[in-house]
């Protein structure tokens, strides 16, 4: 077996080595066990800081698409540095006092061994929640019930969300909503030649509840990194799905919130950018969606270190989302002028 997971799934070897050495700070699950063929491929989660569930939280999620690997890779390398750090460094520990830092890098295990965008069943968990988009989208891209041959298939609507995506719905439920203040980076690649942080919504236009807060959020990255390199904005600016699993969270989320802020970001590593700089990788199915050659892999990771940090530091400083009513006006006019077209017709 594991000379199988060496050759298809080195991410998850990575990982449970990396369990391995984990403290007594570190909380480790084991969410879902997938059998596929002979094997069973587990769906890790591990929470590392404060015990208390209302504490600020920064989650990171990667390999929802099985073919999206450098998505695993950012999580898994941001938690081999913070199990580095926490060796030496007593300014993170002194952090985790307080915060909670939560990773589940492989929700896919077996669409990554399988080499497929879908999981097992042949269902493409990001069009897969029971969300409807109020919106056009593009044939079979948007989601779709056809067949679970065609990709993007969304799944049977009696068959309900699929093993991967209800325990990670569970989990995030029990252990990220509660916090007080919380981001949930979900990482992913593919998408055009631009590194872009997309917000809800995918299945609509509509502004959702905290588009402001959105916009203060890009002022916070632009003032502190003004040469960082990603777009932020709303994902329905570049299309529109059925299915989108944060935009279901979310909702479950502003139904039955209190003082909570929950804020789901979905980091899309434009691949296209990789595949000019080395056209050949294209011929291969990984190729579209990864950097293949070692040395842009490795720039990807080191590139990301410093947005991973900004975020930590971003649910346990979190005062950006305090604005009195002035400021809270003023942005919403620039946000509604960026991202909406100006159309002033939302409750705020």
């Amino acid at each position: 077996m594991r000379k199988v997971l060496e050759s298809r799934i080195p991410e998850l070897v990575e990982l449970e080595g990396l369990i391995e050495k984990l403290g007594p700070e570190a909380r480790v699950n084991v969410l879902a066990e997938i059998p596929y063929e002979d094997h069973v491929f587990p769906i890790h989660s591990i929470e590392i800081g404060s015990e208390d569930p209302t504490s600020p939280c920064f989650t990171m999620v990667g390999g929802v698409h099985g073919l999206e690997r450098i998505g695993s890779m950012v999580v898994i390398s941001t938690l081999r540095t913070v199990i580095e750090l926490l060796s030496w460094d007593q300014t993170l520990k002194d952090r985790l006092a307080h915060s909670r830092l939560i990773f589940v890098p492989i929700l896919n295990p077996v669409g990554m061994f399988r080499r497929s965008r879908s999981n097992g069943n042949n269902v493409d968990l990001m069009r897969n929640a029971p969300v409807f988009s109020e919106e056009a989208t593009r044939f079979l891209y948007g989601g779709h019930r056809l067949s679970p041959k065609i990709p993007f298939y969304r799944g049977a609507l009696a068959d309900g969300m699929e093993v991967e995506n209800q325990v990670l719905f569970d989990f995030l439920k029990e252990r990220v909503l509660p916090a007080k203040v919380s981001i949930c980076l979900d990482v992913h690649s593919g998408f055009g030649a631009d590194d872009r942080l997309w917000f809800p919504y995918a299945r609509t236009k509509k502004p959702f509840p905290y588009f402001v807060e959105a916009y203060a959020f890009r002022e916070l990255l632009n003032k502190t990194y003004p040469n960082h390199a990603y777009a932020v904005e709303p994902q329905s600016i570049q299309y529109t799905t059925h299915g989108d699993f944060w935009d279901y969270l979310f909702d479950v989320h502003f139904e039955n919130k209190t003082d909570q802020f929950f804020f789901p970001l979905t980091l899309e590593l434009g691949s296209w950018k990789w595949i000019r700089k080395n056209p050949k990788q294209i011929l291969g199915a990984l190729g579209v969606f990864n950097p293949i050659l070692p040395h842009r892999q490795a720039r990807v990771l080191r590139d990301q270190k410093t947005f991973m940090d900004f975020l930590h530091r971003a649910v346990l400083s979190s005062d950006w989302i305090k604005m009195n009513d002035e400021q809270r006006n003023i942005w919403r006019f620039e946000a509604l002028n960026l991202w909406f077209n100006g159309s002033h017709n939302v409750a705020c």
